[in-house]
């Protein structure tokens, strides 16, 4: 039986303002990939929205890549093993950090809503969180790709696009 997260989101960028709902998306996302995991227990999350500035410093103390990135993903866990918070007996999964700058960027480069790329970024990373990763290709990137989108699907934000740019010179 799968248990209940606890999402701490915050808002460190002032630069734009969060839709009303986006905080409700954002939790309904943790939720939808941990039932879809059958994640068992209680859990906690934190959820950051921050601008350009601080995610480019972020990637480039802790993944030394020099630029600005839509979302990063900071696992607590390891192979299913997790920080337990004393208080609560819940399982830390760890810290998503989302660029609103990128999001929204990203949102009309694609055609779809910056809601749909929030909760986007939110289950990729949740995929993170629990151990999946795409970086090397192959199958494993398949299978977090399709993870995301059925996720989002049951969520109403169905890919309504390609995630892939055509060259406009062909």
């Amino acid at each position: 039986m799968t248990g209940k997260v606890k999402v701490i989101i915050s808002n460190e960028q002032n630069e734009f303002k969060i839709p009303s709902g986006v905080r409700l998306l954002v939790r309904r996302c943790c939720t939808a990939v941990l039932a879809m995991e059958e994640f068992d227990g209680k859990s906690e999350v934190s959820v950051t929205f921050v601008d350009d500035e601080t995610i480019h410093r972020l990637n480039k103390q802790y993944r030394n890549i020099d630029r600005a990135t839509d979302v990063l993903s900071f696992p607590l866990g390891e192979n299913g093993v997790y920080d337990v918070n004393n208080d609560t007996g819940a399982k830390l999964l760890g810290d998503i950090v989302i660029s609103i700058p990128h999001a929204l960027d990203q949102a009309d480069r694609y055609g779809h809503t910056l809601q749909r790329e929030i909760g986007f970024l939110t289950v990729h990373s949740m995929l993170h969180l629990l151990g999946y990763d795409h970086v090397n290709g192959g199958i494993e990137s398949v299978r977090m790709r399709e993870k995301e989108e059925t996720v989002l699907t049951k969520l109403g934000l169905k890919r309504n696009s390609s995630y892939y740019m055509e060259d406009e010179n062909v």
